[in-house]
């Protein structure tokens, strides 16, 4: 069986949350595309986890995780990523870690590029919110055909391998040189950093496509971990403040390179309440005064888990949660983080968009989303901790009523909710997987 897990708004839902649920039966967890500029943060009694490139398959030792074609893979990162979890007792080896031969490395100048582009805007007034790890470069240089793909190491000593380093490096040097005034890489420092990532990846490196096929043809369980949410899809996302590769679950298998496998089911994972990482429109921020929305940030511990910046917060968006859902095409659906929510009296959920005297309940990405202003509903809040809960049936009413509110208005039924941060902190309501 194959399953997708997806966010349905900007990213940071909780992804990581439910597919690390979902690990506990699965044998096979699958990165499909992105890099390390978000990460995924997973509560054990091993300790906290965040995961920036590594599946969060990767905390149960029964499972294969794999990053395939789609990603674009930093290397230096990976490797302290492994030390740092190898550190707290996890084993990351061959057998249970696999990189896609097809998968695109980030080369050490895409990280000089962002960070020096990221400051050249900045003092324009203009910035995206970038991580500053090189992963729209990266891409970028992907779709010019100007970076190497992890097979290629396999191969370094063979000419056409070196030509096009040589080609690739000499069109960089000027790039950089001519745009950020940065001194020029040589040919022998590259190649001697290609060969030190050969020398440690080599026996990661193999044909994920092959593996994935075989496994799915002998019914092996295999999850597909997305990162970000719709609205950060490259297509269908809020352009050009979004991440530069497809984060739609219909994508899943093709990043994953099994292009012509459907999923059968795909998790839609939504916030109990909106957040978002980095710059532009965000109409849930505009719903309530700062001290409240401050007030939720240090409740649910909104602060990005790449680069610890303070995410911008606001109520539950109806408009914009349809259309993810929409994007997503989900048929199971997550809530994560009800608990944060037990210290309001009242909660407010955004249940349409207010532009030019006109009230919508439609969300249009390609719209100048700057001057749509949130209509705003309240419910009662249930202000009692519910992280003990492990039955629908032990909820409080009024947490009930927001749960099915929140389906009301999204026509969908909410199958996992999760009550805490530890991994046993969740209940199902209805079927679920």
């Amino acid at each position: 069986m194959l399953t997708a897990v997806t966010g349905i708004n900007w990213g940071d839902e909780g992804k990581g949350r439910v597919i690390d649920l979902l690990a506990e039966r699965a044998d096979i967890v699958v990165r499909y595309q992105g890099g390390n500029n978000a990460g995924h943060t997973v509560v054990t009694k091993q300790g906290k986890f965040i995961l920036n490139l590594l599946p969060s398959g990767i905390l149960h030792p029964n499972v294969v995780c794999v990053l395939a074609d789609g990603m674009v893979v930093d290397l230096e990162h990976l490797s302290n990523e492994i030390a740092d979890i190898r550190g707290k007792g996890v084993s990351v080896t061959p057998q249970n870690f696999k990189l896609s031969a097809r998968a695109t490395i980030s080369m050490p100048w895409h990280r000089i590029q962002d960070d020096l582009e990221e400051e050249r805007l900045a003092q324009s007034g203009v910035a995206f919110g970038s991580t500053r790890r090189g992963i729209a470069y990266a891409y970028s240089d992907k779709y010019r055909k100007k970076t190497l793909r992890l097979g290629d190491l396999l191969h370094l000593d063979e000419p056409y391998i070196q030509v096009r380093l040589k080609t690739m490096l000499e069109a960089k040097n000027l790039e950089l040189a001519g745009c950020y005034h940065q001194e020029p890489m040589s040919y022998p420092a590259l190649l001697a950093w290609c060969q030190k990532q050969a020398k440690e990846f080599l026996p990661y490196i193999c044909d994920t496509g092959n593996y994935l096929d075989t496994a799915l043809s002998s019914g092996k369980q295999i999850v597909l971990e997305a990162q970000l949410g719709a609205m950060r899809d490259i297509d269908y996302g809020i352009f050009p403040y979004t991440s530069s590769s497809t984060t739609i679950a219909a994508y899943g298998p093709i990043g994953a390179g099994i292009p012509g496998v459907q999923p059968d089911h795909v998790v839609g994972v939504l916030k109990a309440y909106s957040t978002c990482v980095g710059a532009g429109p965000f109409v849930a921020e505009n719903a309530m005064p700062e001290e409240w929305k401050e007030s939720l940030r240090k409740a649910g511990g909104e602060y990005g888990a790449a680069t610890g910046r303070p995410r911008r917060v606001g109520p539950f968006d109806a408009v914009a949660s349809r259309y993810g859902l929409k994007c997503q095409r989900a048929d199971k659906i997550a809530l994560t983080k009800l608990d944060v929510l037990s210290y309001m009296q009242e909660i407010p959920i955004i249940t349409g968009y207010l532009y030019k005297g006109k009230e919508t309940d439609t969300f249009v990405p390609t719209e100048n989303l700057e001057e749509y202003q949130p209509v705003i509903s309240f419910i009662p809040g249930w202000k009692q901790d519910i992280s003990a809960c492990r039955r629908w049936e032990e909820l409080p009413d009024a947490a009930k009523n927001y749960i099915k509110t929140l389906e009301k208005l999204l026509d969908h039924e909410i199958q996992f909710i999760s009550v805490g941060a530890k991994r046993e902190e969740y209940l199902i309501k209805g079927e679920w997987l």
